[in-house]
């Protein structure tokens, strides 16, 4: 099969009909403008920390908003205390305006394939690619290299079409009518998408039912919390039955009741409807709870697929073990003990080092031990430890 991409040789709908979504070999580049950074040059001022400013024999000036040296050269200070820039003379302007281009590359070959029906989690660090990866998706944007389909349709050449069946939700946008009751920006979805009247209404029950949206239907879109207008912009986002749903940052500001209700409805419309869920977030509990699969992606390649389990296989089969006892320390050889308080002892024990027979066979010799609960580590210890060694990683590199 040629380098170009899995859809470039036959359709996709016809050889890869179970699955919904398919990146093969996408890069992504950006085009950014920043300030020119210019070295000092010779005989400028030094920067001091008390505001005051001393050219090159040594010779202080003020610390004023402005000030000139006896080279001509202006130097202009916001307050005092802050450092001065140099903003005219020998190369000045140059310095304040000066521009130059720099190429980002947000996703750097990037491939994996998402079956229908799967509900599978898109995580990574700031500025790792996660929302360009669902722009590219929902045809916001075009990827430099590469190629994208999505049920098997390229989401630049059929993007209105695929719209019908795609559903979209970024957490920090809304497309609720703002100075408008709830309800009448649901009908005016129905109307330009031009949903059928039974599937609206049997949609809009349903929304309603399970997101718990019928006090709200009424009120304007301005007027409602934030968790309430997540649960509005996600029962729109519904309404014409979309087969794929992408999710970035769901749940971004939500408090734990509007949390819960986001997580339940999503996992029963995937489980229920059969509808294929790609979610990010950084709250890698909820992704765990909701997903059963995980893509990693770090500074633009994927550098993980699979299970959560497989995570902390990765980042070492650490277990916490909690110890009740009647006030003595047990001794554990090969737990490595976090704390205790009051008779009850936290260790940390690696599985893969000491397997959990040979653990409880040392609990089962240790003296005065009244209880144990042996669990594993929360998911966002075993995330955080792995983008810490991504980063060591890359600045080794």
């Amino acid at each position: 099969m040629s380098k170009k991409g899995l859809t470039d040789t036959v359709p996709a709908a016809i050889a890869h009909k179970d699955m919904a979504v398919i990146v093969s070999s996408v890069s992504k580049s950006f085009t950014r403008w920043q300030r020119k950074e210019r070295p000092q040059e010779q005989g400028a001022s030094e920067e001091i920390s008390d505001g005051a400013s001393r050219d090159s024999n040594g010779t202080s000036r003020n610390s004023g908003k402005a000030s000139r040296d006896s080279g001509g050269e202006c130097f202009l200070q916001e307050k005092p205390g802050s450092r001065q820039k140099r903003i005219f003379g020998k190369g000045g302007i140059r310095t304040v305006f000066g521009q130059e281009k720099r190429t980002v590359t947000a996703l750097d070959d990037v491939s994996f394939q998402v079956k229908r029906g799967e509900f599978v989690a898109y995580a990574g660090p700031n500025g790792a690619g996660k929302s360009t990866t669902m722009k590219l998706l929902a045809g916001m944007l075009q990827p430099t290299a590469g190629s994208v389909s999505v049920l098997g349709m390229s989401p630049e050449k059929d993007r209105i079409r695929l719209m019908r069946k795609l559903g979209v939700l970024f957490g920090n946008r809304t497309e609720l009518w703002w100075d408008h009751p709830v309800i009448q920006s649901f009908e005016w979805k129905k109307v330009v998408w031009d949903i059928p009247e039974a599937v609206y209404r049997r949609n809009l029950g349903m929304v309603t039912e399970l997101l718990d949206i019928g006090e709200i239907r009424n009120t304007f879109a301005r007027e409602l919390s934030l968790g309430q207008r997540m649960r509005a912009d996600l029962g729109m986002m519904l309404l014409h039955s979309p087969e794929v749903i992408l999710l970035d940052e769901p749940t971004l500001g939500l408090d734990v009741v509007a949390k819960r209700q986001m997580i339940e409805f999503l996992k029963r419309l995937n489980r229920e409807e059969g509808v294929t869920i790609l979610v990010t977030s950084h709250d890698m509990d909820d992704l765990e709870e909701m997903a059963r699969r995980i893509l990693m992606i770090s500074r633009g390649k994927l550098v993980y697929d699979g299970s959560f389990d497989g995570l902390r296989d990765i980042a070492g089969n650490l277990t916490h073990l909690t110890v009740t006892t009647d006030g003595r320390v047990p001794e554990l050889a090969g737990c490595r003990l976090l704390e205790g308080k009051n008779g009850v002892f936290q260790f940390e024990v690696d599985l893969t080092r000491l397997p959990i027979r040979g653990m409880l066979e040392r609990l089962s010799q240790a003296d005065g031990i009244l209880d144990i609960e042996i669990r594993k580590p929360p998911i966002e210890q075993v995330i955080a430890q792995l983008y810490q060694a991504w980063k060591c990683d890359a600045a080794d590199f």
